[in-house]
């Protein structure tokens, strides 16, 4: 402090690539079944702060990558990546370390055609105030790194056995049959205000956003049901502004989109379609003014977690992380790893046009949850 944080390249530098060999069960691991979220962090690297300049100073590597093969069945390629980066970032890069591997290192088409773009003087400040704000808040937030960070790797949610993680796959037909659901209510109550177009990511969402408050708080007192229950997802900024950014530019480039709603109104007899219309809201109010409410992120941040549970969406099904070939075909599966309070969005591996949720349960929690999916499809399609 008081220089805000930048991106030192230098020639010395380098990004860390380790190579395990595993005995774990492959196959289980890369299924769509519960398993130990301990057994899923084994395979993933660590980013390892490091500080200079009597510990004023914080060093994060941006990347760091893993290799575990399993002898005669198959290898995880893993990222652990800052949030200097952002998810399309990783999926650029990821899609152009693997066409070098795929070509043998001679046909570099995607990164000649489309290489990083690392230009910050790209962005610009829409309301003037906004770096300011993001500085302050920065500032304040990384007050209180120094005793979590210096001379460690931070803890990670990987540490904790009784935590399980699960993929929940809906096909096209899945997806439609909640489409309809949502549309054929609209129009049996003739509403004025609905959303004209429904994507699977809204309708999926919701879904899951419903069955999940249904499942954990099945047992909740009248009191309880008016706290406010909150789902996060981010927007790429790239293509939504007034002005043009690269699609490739590398660098943090999302905002934030919020739906609320109060925890009765998720589990009412209408909560699913209340959920819809809240998602799809959050999304059309992002595309009038993607940077509203920019300046409060921090406070809203802090207002959802003392007042409020809440949902963070990572991932998303416009990456096609299931087209990332480095010569052995496409994965068996993409996983990604994340703490309790996130649910991983991708695009099916094996249902086309389908979406996979990835989430994270205690042990004993999954399959109660998994009889609520099955209860609200029997009730949508009653």
């Amino acid at each position: 402090p008081p220089h805000k944080p930048f991106i030192r390249c230098t020639d010395d530098d380098t990004v860390t690539l380790t190579i395990v060999e595993s005995k774990a069960d492959f196959n289980h691991l890369s299924s769509n079944h519960p398993k130990n979220l301990k057994d899923l962090g084994h395979l993933v690297p660590k980013l390892t702060c490091t500080t200079m300049h009597e510990e004023d100073t914080f060093i994060f590597p941006i990347v760091a990558l893993q290799v575990t093969v399993f002898p005669n069945n198959g290898l995880c390629i893993a990222i652990t990546y800052c949030h200097v980066m952002d998810d399309r970032c990783c999926g650029h890069f990821m899609k152009s370390w693997s066409s070098i591997c795929r070509s043998g290192g001679v046909d570099l088409t995607l990164v000649e055609k489309s290489p990083p773009c690392f230009d910050r003087k790209i962005l610009k400040d829409p309301k003037g105030s906004l770096e300011a704000i993001f500085l302050r808040d920065y500032f304040q937030e990384r007050s209180t790194w120094k005793d979590k960070l210096i001379g460690q790797t931070p803890k990670h949610v990987c540490d904790d056995e009784d935590f399980l993680k699960a993929t929940i796959a809906f096909g096209r037909d899945d997806i439609e049959s909640l489409k309809r659901y949502v549309l054929n209510h609209w129009k049996k109550n003739a509403e004025l205000k609905a959303p004209q177009y429904l994507s699977k990511f809204v309708v999926t969402c919701a879904f899951v956003w419903v069955s999940l408050v249904k499942a954990k708080y099945r047992d909740d007192d009248e009191g309880e049901e008016m706290k406010e229950e909150y789902f996060r997802f981010a927007a790429d900024c790239r293509d939504r502004l007034d002005y043009p950014i690269p699609e490739t530019y590398f660098g943090n480039c999302l905002t934030r989109c919020y739906a609320v709603l109060k925890r009765k109104e998720l589990k009412g007899e209408g909560g699913f379609v209340n959920a819809v219309k809240a998602i799809a809201r959050a999304i059309t109010d992002m595309k009038t003014e993607p940077l509203r409410g920019a300046e409060n992120w921090r406070a809203l941040f802090r207002k959802m977690f003392v007042l409020g549970s809440t949902v963070l969406v990572t991932g998303s099904p416009k990456f096609s992380v299931y087209e990332t070939d480095f010569g052995f075909g496409r994965p068996t599966k993409v996983e990604m790893v994340h703490s309790p309070k996130c649910m991983s969005v991708a695009e099916s591996g094996d249902k086309e046009g389908g979406l996979e949720l990835g989430l994270v349960f205690r042990s004993g929690e999954f399959e109660y949850f998994i009889s609520v999916i099955e209860q609200g499809f029997v009730a949508l399609k009653s």
